[in-house]
């Protein structure tokens, strides 16, 4: 039999907010990635209306723009998603996970978490690598080096890994990691 006494201060502990060192540094740096991928998506559309603009109404469309639209697509996209595993935006079965008992379904997310930090590990990896092989590459009507193309997969790797981590140890203490967006 349960003491009611622990079973209260259990409850208590649950759920609370976490507010650990890296708690407190990746919800700035989940905010900081928020507001440039908004930035990102504004300079994106304007981007696409200087493009439209300049093929239609000036009849000379200008050459660098698409390029540099889909570079920003990559870093708006790439940390956005990122920032949507800290605050728990990535697609999930919460509608099975409730009708488990507690200590199963910490198990479950327990896992999860420990999935998806070794998928951020595969994408920085393999970023790094692809991003190595074409180094000396420039991109076409830019004149920037390919490799801007994939320090997103690399970042967002990294910002993956270190959200889930973040969610993990949240998790073993009973804690509850609030969303940049609160």
């Amino acid at each position: 039999m349960t003491d009611p006494h622990v079973a209260d201060h259990e409850q208590e502990v649950a759920g609370r907010p976490s507010t650990g060192l890296l708690s407190r540094i990746n919800a700035v740096v989940a905010r900081l990635g928020m507001y440039l991928s908004v930035t990102g998506l504004l300079v994106i559309v304007t981007i696409v209306f200087y493009q439209v603009f300049g093929r239609y109404v000036l009849n000379s469309s200008p050459t660098w723009t698409e390029n540099l639209a889909l570079v920003l697509i990559l870093y708006v996209t790439l940390i956005g998603a990122a920032v949507g595993v800290r605050d728990a935006g990535h697609i999930g079965m919460d509608s099975l996970l409730v009708m488990l008992p507690d200590h199963v379904r910490e198990k479950i997310e327990l896992v999860i978490h420990i999935l998806v930090a070794v998928f951020g590990i595969a994408m920085a990896y393999n970023g790094w690598i692809l991003g190595a092989s074409v180094g000396t590459v420039k991109i076409p009507n830019l004149g920037l080096p390919e490799v801007i193309r994939y320090v997103p997969l690399i970042a967002s790797g990294v910002l993956i890994v270190s959200f889930s981590i973040e969610h993990i140890i949240a998790l073993l203490r009973g804690e509850e990691v609030v969303p940049s967006w609160n």
